[in-house]
């Protein structure tokens, strides 16, 4: 159920997150009219947080005590109250997000050369970095190693205005993909005869030039470079063979670099030995699992790159870290996501600084990774 608040409400919400992320301490109204211009009286501010309290997003961990944010309080901050944007990506001018990932951007370029290093070098190095910058575990996967090869490809006009592209990789399977290409007016005349023959010119002269090219190399070509005649299949094309990448390109789980441990298991959150024992042996014995939540692709944005992804608290399926949140965002190879970069922290969490922290790092493995073969 979302939650209207005034904005009174939410600087009040605000306000209670910011102190309780930097002092982990219960938030009383008083601490709030001393620490922040608020405008309103330590009564108003009371009242305030006890209509935040009945709307589920703070809560009094005992009676006497003052509040603290829940998951859904978490939420609402992130998705309204900060920048970062989720759905940009952007940081407002002169933010500590913007600073943080910008230090992000010149300690991976000042330690990690990645003309000079193998890529497994590569990812340790960019793990111990963000794991440093961002205070948290950090989280990067292998990249995927699948790399089918195209055999054979062949476009067949099914009915008029509907093609068909069929794609074989070199382990034998076969994929389709069945797409509207709109015929112009003078088009509608045309023999079926006669496309069928310009189809199976376009099919010769694709399967000559990108027979045994990957299916990722498929997904990034200049489909523009066509010549003149087949320049109203480039779009067809374009859109089939990412779609088709995408599925034939099924992610398999891969390693996971994991780095920053022991400085996150001393903050207060994780006292308990067994909460900490089941954590340690996610990240240790099902990485399978975690990598699974991680490199869950979200909807790609303008420009090709994906949404920072951020989860809290509950809203983890597994439930060693049902406590903690996980930001994550993939880096690319082109458009087409091979691994995910993220950091797994308590819910009480410095949130526009990691994801600044977990986007830079994203951008900066896509443009390291060109350099590498798939």
């Amino acid at each position: 159920m979302e939650v209207q608040l005034t904005n009174r409400q939410q600087h009040i919400l605000w306000a209670t997150v910011r102190h309780y992320i930097a002092t982990a301490e219960p938030v009383g109204s008083k601490a709030l009219v001393e620490e922040y211009d608020l405008g309103v009286s330590s009564a108003t501010i009371r009242n305030v947080m006890g209509v935040l309290e009945k709307s589920g997003l703070l809560y009094q961990p005992h009676a006497s005590a003052g509040r603290v944010p829940s998951d859904s309080g978490y939420r609402i901050y992130v998705d309204q109250l900060i920048t970062p944007s989720l759905r940009s990506r952007s940081v407002s001018q002169g933010s500590g997000a913007e600073t943080l990932g910008r230090e992000v951007e010149v300690a991976l370029q000042k330690h990690l050369q990645w003309e000079d290093r193998s890529l497994e070098t590569l990812l340790q190095g960019a793990a111990q970095i963000l794991a440093t910058l961002s205070g948290c575990i950090s989280l990067i996967t292998m990249p995927q190693t699948t790399t089918a090869l195209l055999r054979h490809l062949q476009l067949v006009q099914i009915e008029a205005g509907r093609i068909m592209l069929i794609v074989v990789t070199d382990g034998y399977e076969t994929h389709s993909k069945l797409m509207d290409l709109s015929p112009t007016p003078e088009e509608t005349q045309r023999d079926s005869e006669v496309i069928d023959r310009e189809l199976q010119i376009v099919s010769n002269f694709l399967n000559t030039h990108l027979r045994g090219r990957s299916l990722l190399e498929l997904a990034n070509l200049n489909w523009s470079e066509l010549d003149q005649e087949f320049q109203r299949y480039g779009e067809f094309l374009k859109n089939s063979v990412a779609e088709l990448t995408r599925r034939t390109l099924a992610p398999t789980a891969t390693q996971i670099m994991v780095r920053g441990v022991s400085e996150v298991l001393r903050q207060p959150e994780f006292s308990q030995l067994q909460q900490v024992q089941t954590i340690i042996h996610l990240l240790e014995e099902e990485q399978d699992q975690l990598w699974r939540l991680i490199f869950e692709e979200p909807e790609p944005e303008d420009g090709g790159k994906s949404k920072v992804t951020v989860r809290i608290g509950t809203e983890n399926p597994l439930e060693p870290i049902r406590t903690c949140t996980l930001i994550s965002s993939n880096y690319r190879r082109g458009s087409i996501p091979v691994g995910s970069v993220g950091v797994l922290g308590p819910t009480r969490l410095d949130y526009e600084s990691a994801i600044a922290v977990v986007a830079s790092a994203a951008d900066y493995l896509s443009e390291a990774f060109s350099y590498f073969n798939p």
